[in-house]
């Protein structure tokens, strides 16, 4: 059996991007509520919509820095509780400069959060000695279901924001607040096995060079996970004609199929190795795309999000992984830290280009054509597969370790 305390650190982490998934979902799908509450007009918007992956990016760097001294456990710890509040601060307010506030202190909470919870679980997946990175974003991907079928509720029910947020953060933060006890455990048991197979510290050198490629495939996906995350609700409101309460539904149904993806994607990556599952990713997010620019009718139009959902779904856990295994074979375990800090930036940067490019050539040109510009990118993912590895550089360095016992 697996050492308890690997399970503790996995379950309580699992539980960490559950909640996240949920607070993501609650903010996002609600975007066109958020607009017409604080009255942000259509020009305005991507300004707001850029300014939290900008800030999510400074402090991710920051992150960097402050795990080398305290570690990812305790970043992630005091994170999380702080999303949650602002969170709710978007809700509560009235005037433009309170959304503000609130959705630049989410911008840096997320920063902190996204790459600390990444590096728990790269350095888990390691002491685990198989793929397990792809189960830990299902569990966000759950929460995000979770979270987009409130946000449909608060939609069909009229709730004001804060009452739709309040009593979920008041049942996610205390949970929250528990499971950060166990995640110091898993993630020592991590670097203690780490460190003592590679006979390393915690090297923090990584070489940009080495990480160029996994950046661009990060880049590219959160592009088109920016999309439905920030569009997917307008576009089908604005350009297929749905109602407020169907526009909360793309982004469910592209959870929904996430998550399916995550759920058998471990064992993919087991069979067929890392490239392979990536390839076929890439090319069925391209596909999905391709169905929504076309889509005669909102049903369609969720159909074509439901399956960028399964193409999506594999590739950034995927990339994580791939980029903690790469620094911990150049440079040792804090190395591993370092590269999962500094490729969650380029999650912020296909955010930050994700957004404001589909709303620009949306306002220019067509949204339908719009939607073109991400499935080329996703598709160029195609060609930089091969830094994941073939199919015999399964996680590990070519096999993956038998379960352990703990006897002490």
């Amino acid at each position: 059996m697996t050492d308890a305390r690997l399970r503790r650190g996995r379950g309580s982490l699992g539980v960490s991007f559950f909640v996240q998934g949920v607070t993501f979902a609650l903010l996002v799908t609600r975007i066109p509520g958020i607009q017409d509450r604080y009255g942000i007009s259509d020009a305005l918007l991507p300004v707001f919509l850029a300014a939290v992956p900008i800030l999510a990016g400074v402090a991710s760097v920051v992150t960097e820095k402050v795990v080398a001294r305290v570690g990812p456990a305790v970043v992630l710890r005091w994170a999380q509780p702080v999303v949650l509040l602002a969170l709710l601060g978007v809700g509560a307010g009235t005037e433009l400069w309170e959304v503000a506030v609130a959705l630049g202190l989410f911008g840096l909470a997320v920063g902190a959060l996204d790459a600390s919870m990444n590096m728990l679980g790269v350095s888990l997946q390691r002491a685990y000695g198989r793929s397990i990175m792809l189960g830990f974003h299902a569990s966000y991907s759950l929460g995000g279901i979770v979270g987009a079928s409130l946000a449909w509720v608060g939609a069909h029910w009229h709730l004001s924001l804060f009452v739709s947020y309040l009593p979920v953060v008041a049942v996610l933060l205390p949970a929250a607040l528990v499971g950060s006890r166990w995640y110091g455990a898993g993630e020592q048991r991590a670097v203690k096995g780490a460190v003592g197979e590679s006979g390393e510290g915690r090297g923090s050198g990584v070489a940009f060079a080495l990480l160029l490629p996994l950046c661009l495939v990060m880049t590219f996906a959160y592009i088109g996970d920016s999309t439905v995350s920030n569009w997917s609700a307008k576009y089908l409101q604005d350009v297929l004609g749905s109602s407020e309460e169907l526009a909360t539904v793309p982004y469910n149904a592209y959870m929904v199929t996430t998550l399916l993806g995550r759920a058998v994607g471990d064992l993919g990556v087991r069979k067929l190795g890392a490239a392979t599952v990536v390839r076929c990713g890439a090319v069925l997010a391209a596909l999905g795309f391709a169905v929504v620019a076309v889509a005669p009718g909102a049903w369609v139009g969720i159909a074509g999000f439901t399956v960028l959902g399964f193409g999506l779904s594999v590739i950034v856990p995927q990339t994580f992984a791939a980029a903690g295994r790469l620094a911990f074979e150049r440079h040792g375990p804090g190395a591993s830290d370092a590269a999962v800090a500094r490729l969650n930036v380029f999650n912020y940067v296909g955010f930050l280009i994700g957004s404001p490019l589909v709303g620009a050539l949306g306002d220019a040109w067509s949204y339908r054509w719009a939607m073109l510009v991400p499935m080329v990118l996703v598709l160029v993912t195609v060609v930089y597969a091969t830094s994941f590895g073939s199919r015999e550089a399964r996680y590990g360095g070519g096999h993956e370790r038998p379960r352990t016992v703990d006897v002490g």
